[in-house]
């Protein structure tokens, strides 16, 4: 796995990439989060045949951020597509997101169809809405990026503390109170209280069933997008899978990235339900 900075037509970003052949894979994160979330994904699916991608997006990481970057599903969807023609992804690609970051894959999928080969959704916002006090305390979530915000954070989205470092912690604090970051996350906090729910993209997903296959994936243990909105979510989408991933929280590609890396594996086979273990579970 690689690191380098690219320049998008509004933006500029930086990469993490693993592989050098295959299906192209391009992981989005989520609020607060960055590239290297994936950190623990990028190289196993490299090495099963995969081209793997992540990036920052706009507000987060090493992109750009400040004053007049758009920070919203529909902005990062565009920068979605834009990543995609920058690193010559021409043939339809398989998109990986998990909570905001899931919102604006399958917002991506909607729009463009046809250049989506699968998706999977990773305790993902965006597929039904989620009520004014859900997003309000998201959008406060995003506005403290202070030492202690972000160890309440990372007590929210893990389940397991051993996988909440000091290192981790330091890290996620420094990069996201850097030069811009307070105004992208003010700007994407506003947007999450007063539209992220009219850009929920249920419905619309639900109609595409058939045109590319769909896998969910959630922590029984989320408690920021529970589990029941997985289950609802199901519900709106004809064919798709749903797998749960025992003692995660908001994280389980993270917390338990052998079982996670596994199950994408499978699922992108079109083997869903045949990998074996105590920390699967099947709906």
């Amino acid at each position: 796995m690689f690191a380098y900075p690219l320049k998008l037509p509004t933006i500029s970003t930086r990469v993490l990439e693993a592989g050098t052949g295959g299906t192209p894979l391009v992981f989005v994160h989520g609020t607060g989060g960055r590239a290297d979330r994936w950190e623990r994904n990028l190289d196993a699916m490299a090495a099963a045949g995969y081209h793997a991608y992540a990036f920052d997006l706009p507000g987060h990481g090493f992109a750009s951020k400040g004053p007049g970057v758009d920070c919203s599903v529909p902005g990062y969807r565009q920068v979605l597509g834009g990543f995609l023609e920058a690193i010559g992804v021409r043939e339809p690609a398989v998109i990986v997101g998990t909570s905001l970051g899931g919102h604006v894959v399958a917002s991506f999928a909607c729009e463009q169809p046809n250049r989506v080969k699968a998706i999977a959704l990773v305790g993902s916002m965006g597929l039904i809405p989620i009520g004014a006090e859900a997003r309000q305390r998201v959008q406060k979530g995003a506005n403290n990026q202070s030492r202690d915000g972000v160890v309440e954070k990372f007590k929210r989205v893990i389940f397991d503390p051993a996988n909440v470092s000091v290192d981790l912690i330091e890290g996620e604090y420094r990069i996201n109170n850097s030069a811009g970051a307070k105004e992208s996350f003010e700007t994407l906090g506003n947007y999450i209280a007063q539209r992220l729910d009219d850009d929920a993209v249920g419905d619309a997903l639900g109609k595409l069933a058939g045109r590319f296959p769909v896998l969910l994936v959630w922590g029984d243990q989320d408690k920021v997008v529970p589990l029941s909105v997985g289950e609802a979510a199901k519900e709106k989408l004809p064919g798709s899978r749903l797998v749960v991933i025992k003692d995660t929280a908001h994280t389980p590609y993270f917390e338990k990235a052998e079982a996670f890396n596994a199950v994408l594996g499978e699922f992108l086979a079109g083997k869903t339900g045949t990998y074996r273990s105590n920390d699967v579970s099947y709906r």
